[in-house]
């Protein structure tokens, strides 16, 4: 069997597709897998690095906030656009799929929609609960529409709901195999209640000031082991800040600060309580995790799609929502103060949360891919 996958942009596009991948070849040996996307994007290092052959097409999205720095690079994306049609048509004819995928970003587009057009089955994996842009323009065409979560289908408004089903998100294998006590003792928490924060590889300014008050109020508390990583735009400052408040991290094990955190498995594990964005794979991987969680919203995304993963998550008593316009050190503090003071909310939220995990995702999707194609 061969498949193609089209995704890119972000890592919550592209791991998806790469999570697929390697459940399909690990059960189907034999299986030709070719990845599309664009060359300057990340899917350009992630997708060699886990050992699959990419090919290029350049696609940019448009603009919406007119200005005149915007105007040049959408007419710079439209001149894109008209070249993607015959670029895609030479990856898609070249390779011969059985079935085409995208999971998402821009370069999915012309990759779908011309293997629509050339008749391939096609399958395009939404995410998050509002879907994006290139969802809704793809979804009246593709064979199967898999959507990670249940609530995105009353914004798609299909004439064939048939084509819709509900998959979940592919999900780390590690997420779900990590063991809670071996992982409390590897990082030092012992008793205490375990506090995980971050904000993205390159983290997030206003979780960043907050979290470094949320720690100054941690002093002399030895009941909280708190783990934050700052991302790699703000760790100098956040050191700095802690300084300034007389914090001494390396003097105090229980306050344990990083760039980024590469061992996410043991820490969700670990944890008591996670405070971070609602970006649609750190969702899965909490309810996966079975973790309560404060969740932060990016307003900084399209369609405000953040505020709607989380909201399907707070509208089950899963989580609490501080969105980001009403973010500071003290109202961070205590929402932690009544989390932390409450042993049996953080259990019922962290109970809830699991109740809604699709474990299965990756079964879900070959599955469907299966059926298209046949095999």
């Amino acid at each position: 069997m061969k498949i193609l996958f089209a995704c890119g942009g972000t890592a919550g596009h592209i791991n998806p597709a790469l999570s697929v991948a390697d459940s399909l070849c690990a059960r189907y040996p034999g299986t030709e897998v070719l990845f599309a996307g664009n060359p300057k994007g990340m899917e350009a290092r992630l997708i060699p690095k886990a050992g699959y052959p990419f090919a290029p097409i350049e696609v940019a999205g448009i603009q919406r906030k007119l200005t005149l720095e915007n105007i040049g690079r959408n007419f710079s994306a439209l001149c894109l656009l008209a070249k993607s049609g015959p670029r895609a048509a030479s990856i898609i004819k070249g390779f011969g799929p059985d079935v085409v995928m995208g999971t998402g970003g821009y370069v999915s587009g012309p990759i779908v929609r011309k293997a629509h057009q050339l008749g391939c089955k096609t399958i395009t994996h939404e995410q998050n609960a509002f879907p994006g842009v290139t969802t809704k323009l793809l979804a009246p065409d593709v064979d199967r529409l898999l959507l990670a979560m249940e609530g995105a289908a009353k914004h798609l408004h299909l004439k064939d709901p048939d084509k819709l089903r509900v998959t979940g998100n592919p999900v780390r294998e590690a997420i779900f195999s990590a063991d809670r006590e071996v992982s409390r003792m590897r990082l030092g928490v012992d008793g205490r209640i375990c506090i995980l924060s971050f904000g993205g590889s390159l983290g997030a300014t206003r979780i960043n000031e907050a979290v470094a008050d949320v720690m100054a109020w941690h002093r002399g508390k030895a009941n909280i082991h708190h783990i934050h990583a700052t991302g790699s735009y703000d760790h100098e400052d956040f050191l700095g800040w802690m300084r300034g408040k007389g914090l001494d991290l390396e003097g105090n094990p229980h306050l344990d600060v990083r760039e980024y955190i590469d061992n996410m498995p043991t820490c969700l594990a670990a944890a008591d309580l996670v405070i971070c964005r609602a970006g649609a794979i750190t969702l899965s991987e909490l309810e996966c995790a079975g973790r309560a969680s404060i969740l932060i919203p990016s307003p900084n995304v399209a369609e405000n799609h953040q505020f709607h993963n989380a909201m399907e998550l707070v509208e089950r008593g899963a989580a609490e929502i501080l969105e980001e316009k009403d973010l500071t050190g003290p109202t961070l503090i205590s929402l932690l103060q009544r989390l932390t003071g409450d042993p049996a909310r953080l259990a019922a939220l962290g109970r809830a949360a699991a109740s809604l995990a699709i474990r299965d995702a990756n079964e879900r999707i070959i599955a469907e891919i299966l059926d298209l194609t046949g095999k």
